[in-house]
């Protein structure tokens, strides 16, 4: 069994304390990623894992194997780097059988254990070429390779997908998605990109000053956040601030200080009379273009509002506008068919169930 468990991980850079009595386990076969801002932990986590950082409390297992005091090398855990680390005198063949050499493992078994692996990444027929005369994708499918090949409990990524253009990075998501159940290695991976995160993982694991924010399928992490933090951190969101009103269930009513009221998704335990935001994202509104408000502020129907435009933006598939609602200030994304001007006024609707409402800061 290849589950992967921390348990209490501490670990301090001087003053600073970059994990916090982290707890995580990822499951036989899963791939769970950390996400997080620039220094929430994730990348001390993985180095933790893999042995290059000793924590400084804590400890780590691989099923019921303590490894936390043994040596990188005898983890039996492959890795991929950010910058791919190939060797670049070496051809694909050579880079991929360096390890297997290492161990001793007969010839004939090296080359039907490239061959399989060049399958499974879609490199066939690239044995003999060196890094330098491979693409960007085609040699973090080779890195890939080459810590898959060594059969390893463990597989972790350092957002391997960092160095590539946006196009290729989008198409290698699915492709890392594909390799993983096919192969089912427990994986932890390491990224800042959120969508890549949504795409690949069984699992998310937002993190904030070495602390778990919020551990869960992508789904949950995306419509339920727990938290302003979450919230804001996934996808494009800006908040319109208030008190809540009443609670229901898994609904409830913000009253805004301009005393509007919006209805949500009950989220992190909001109660009637506290403090509270709605995590407003341009999906989950509509723009009505006629007829406006029939009044200004809250209209006859649930969480419709006039607003006016602030300013758009064409990014081809779409017109990103920012309008002005109120006091406050909401991204929508409309049709390129149909384009407003700055000044103009609109009627928008905010879908109440992908409305999350959460505790305010």
């Amino acid at each position: 069994m290849s589950e992967l468990r921390m348990e209490n991980l501490v670990a301090r850079y001087g003053k600073v304390t970059a994990l916090d009595r982290l707890n995580l386990t990822i499951k036989d076969g899963e791939l769970v990623t950390l996400l997080g801002p620039s220094g929430c932990g994730k990348t001390t986590t993985l180095r933790s894992v893999s042995g290059f950082l000793k924590p400084d409390e804590g400890e780590i297992y691989i099923g019921n194997r303590n490894i936390t005091d043994i040596p990188p090398e005898k983890r039996g855990i492959g890795l991929v780097f950010q910058n791919y680390a190939l060797w670049p005198h070496m051809t694909v063949f050579q880079n991929l059988a360096f390890g297997l050499e290492l161990r001793k493992v007969p010839l004939e078994e090296i080359k039907k254990r490239v061959r399989s692996v060049l399958s499974v990444v879609k490199l066939e027929g690239y044995e003999d070429r060196y890094p330098r005369q491979l693409s960007g994708g085609q040699q973090q499918r080779v890195a890939l390779a080459r810590a898959i090949i060594l059969e390893p409990d463990i597989l972790l990524l350092d957002e391997p997908l960092s160095n590539l253009d946006a196009l290729l990075r989008e198409q290698m998501r699915f492709e890392i998605a594909q390799i993983h159940r096919r192969l089912g290695i427990t994986t932890l991976y390491v990224t800042h990109d959120q969508t890549e995160a949504m795409v690949i993982s069984d699992r998310i694991v937002i993190m904030k000053d070495g602390k778990v924010m919020q551990d869960g399928r992508p789904e949950e992490i995306y419509l339920r956040p727990k938290n302003r933090f979450v919230a804001g951190f996934m996808g494009t969101t800006t908040f319109i601030e208030g008190t809540i009103k009443s609670s229901h269930g898994d609904s409830c009513v913000l009253k805004t200080s301009e005393g509007w009221e919006l209805r949500g998704i009950t989220c992190g335990g909001v109660t009637p009379g506290s403090k509270a935001s709605a995590a407003v994202r341009p999906e989950a509104v509509e723009i009505l273009y006629s007829p406006v408000a029939t009044v200004s502020g809250q209209s006859h129907t649930e969480n419709s509002f006039e607003a006016e435009v602030d300013s758009s933006y064409f990014t081809g598939e779409v017109i990103d506008y920012h309008f002005r609602l109120g006091g406050s200030y909401i991204r929508v994304r409309g049709d390129t068919k149909k384009i407003l001007k700055p000044g103009e006024k609109v009627t928008v609707r905010i879908d109440p169930d992908r409305l999350p409402i959460v505790p305010a800061e």
